[in-house]
């Protein structure tokens, strides 16, 4: 276990920030590019979007597991196995020659960032200051936040200037450099009493940790709204004659980045409360601005608001979460939250779909602001709840 840094940005943090933006760098270069490579080798529509889906279901089938990985060996190996297995993946994708060959390398490289997404998120919690964690966990997702919205032009840039080979091994050698990040982090002794509690205990399968339940079903919301927008934006943009859609990303994700810094203040001054709301409000915003765009000036402004809320919203449910496990449960916890988000953003997607078809996409992006109301009843209702339990304990 890592002692209590005194200083936030010391150096396993800030190794460990930069690995973890590089992780995501090389992952959005694949996504306007992998479906390029599947119809290249003859695969359908429905077999290019069961590339999508595998990525996501192995990520959720190992997380449940990451805390009995540490039985195995310390918590850094584990992560820089995980990040060399994505490493082989993404490097393996140019020998791909039919659906099943891409299958299997698409399920290697989900198992490898379900395990590292997960172990990112612990050991940079384990450098950080308790009354910084939120601000800490803010920092933490800025690379990331940037990396999602290079790593697609970056990917399509690699594809145009080389080819399938040469993109495949950039995105290689960029994971080679994550998990050299990681072998400079410098892991502390555990003290002798703690290692004999943690051998002494059976670290038992959860699929899920039940004490930040309430946590992972909010991130579940957002990531339905994350999903919405995602999915079906260019489209909707298309729809009402918006060009250049990809200035909606760009500004969410800057202005995202943006709010990070601050929110994570917020969040250890104040609590968590504090930041969600406004998170829910900009969101709300944001869906009606989306559902009335006929310029881009009026969807650019909705983004805006967009990058706002998801920015104060998935890293303040993030450091919610681990401050209310201890640490060795915070892969189980971390674990539980990352997969409600990756079902709310497929499971929501999916049934999104099935709105759009039967209504429209200014219907869709209405009915978003039904589970965004949601999301602050049950905020409020928790904060609510975890202050009156504090108040009992205190009495």
């Amino acid at each position: 276990m890592n002692v209590n840094h005194k200083s936030l940005w010391n150096k396993n943090f800030i190794f460990l920030l930069i690995s973890n933006a590089l992780l995501f760098l090389s992952l959005e270069m694949l996504t306007p590019t992998l479906p390029l490579l599947a119809d290249n080798i003859g695969c359908t529509p429905s077999q290019i979007g069961l590339l999508v889906g595998i990525f996501t279901i192995s990520a959720i089938a190992i997380r449940p597991f990451t805390s009995r990985l540490m039985r195995l060996m310390d918590k850094k190996y584990i992560l820089l196995i995980s990040i060399l297995l994505c490493m082989m993946a993404t490097g393996s994708y140019m020998f791909s020659t039919g659906l099943l060959v891409l299958l299997l390398f698409r399920l290697a490289h989900g198992f490898g960032f379900g395990v590292a997404s997960v172990y990112y998120v612990t050991l940079a919690s384990e450098e950080l200051p308790i009354e910084h964690l939120g601000e800490g966990m803010g920092y933490f997702g800025v690379g990331e936040s940037v990396c999602l919205s290079l790593g697609p032009l970056l990917g399509v840039a690699m594809l145009n200037v080389f080819d399938f080979s040469g993109l495949f091994t950039t995105g290689a050698i960029i994971l080679l450099l994550a998990a050299l990040m990681i072998l400079g982090i410098k892991r502390y002794p555990i003290k002798e009493n703690h290692c004999a509690e943690i051998t002494g205990k059976k670290i038992a399968f959860k699929l899920v940790e039940k004490r930040v339940l309430p946590q992972a079903f909010l991130a579940m919301l957002i990531g339905i709204i994350f999903g919405g927008v995602l999915s079906f934006l260019s489209l909707f943009a298309k729809e009402q004659a918006i060009s250049n859609v990809a200035w909606f990303f760009f500004i969410s994700a800057i202005t995202g980045v943006v709010i990070r810094v601050v929110s994570g203040r917020i969040f250890d001054r104040k609590g968590p409360i504090y930041v969600l709301i406004p998170a829910g409000i900009s969101l709300i915003i944001a869906m009606l601005l989306i559902a009335y765009s006929q310029t881009a000036l009026l969807l650019n402004t909705a983004s805006a608001f967009y990058g706002i809320g998801i920015g104060l919203a998935f890293p303040a449910l993030q450091a919610w979460s681990i401050s209310l496990v201890d640490r060795e449960s915070r892969e189980d916890a971390m674990g539980s939250f990352l997969n409600f988000f990756d079902l709310g953003v497929g499971g929501g997607s999916f049934l999104l779909g099935f709105i759009v078809e039967a209504t429209s996409y200014k219907t869709m992006y209405l009915l978003l602001i039904i589970i965004i109301i949601v999301y602050l009843a049950l905020t409020v209702y928790v904060a609510k709840n975890k202050s009156i339990k504090h108040e009992k304990l205190a009495a």
